[in-house]
């Protein structure tokens, strides 16, 4: 008995797993389409990333940080800075760096815009469903989180 009970696990085991990733990559897919109609390359979401998650950085560092060549980040920066998306300024520490940050609109929108842009597809999803199976999708996840005991 037990060990049709471990395959019973084992099997609803596997399909979730399943289900997890391909939605993972349903929503990804969508978000991908959201970010070509902005014209950016996937290098480009990196750099950009890493700058939003700081104060501004040198180019030195800025490599270091998403692991690409001097001459790929420097043609990246350059072109974001031809959109008006990132800016080059001297440090005030040290005036031979060059520190680059994104640019005040960019910050702005990645604050206040970019994380409905990431939830809109599963907004869109759930509006799918009536109100009793969004309970049920939300309890279902709320009683996964708990068994693998992250904290909600």
């Amino acid at each position: 008995m037990a060990r049709a009970r471990d395959t019973n696990i084992d099997s609803l085991a596997h399909t979730i797993e399943v289900d997890l990733r391909e939605i993972s990559q349903a929503v990804r897919r969508l978000l991908e389409a959201e970010y070509a109609r902005g014209e950016l390359t996937a290098p480009q979401r990196i750099v950009m990333q890493t700058l939003f998650h700081s104060e501004g950085m040198s180019l030195k560092d800025l490599c270091r940080r998403v692991a690409l060549s001097h001459s790929t980040v420097s043609g990246i920066v350059d072109r974001l800075q031809a959109k008006g998306m990132v800016a080059r300024s001297t440090d005030g520490a040290d005036r031979r760096l060059t520190r680059i940050a994104v640019t005040p609109v960019v910050r702005q929108f990645m604050e206040q815009q970019a994380p409905r842009l990431s939830a809109q597809p599963l907004i869109e999803a759930l509006g799918r469903l009536s109100e009793p199976e969004r309970r049920a999708v939300s309890r279902g996840l709320g009683l996964l989180r708990r068994a693998f005991g992250v904290a909600p």
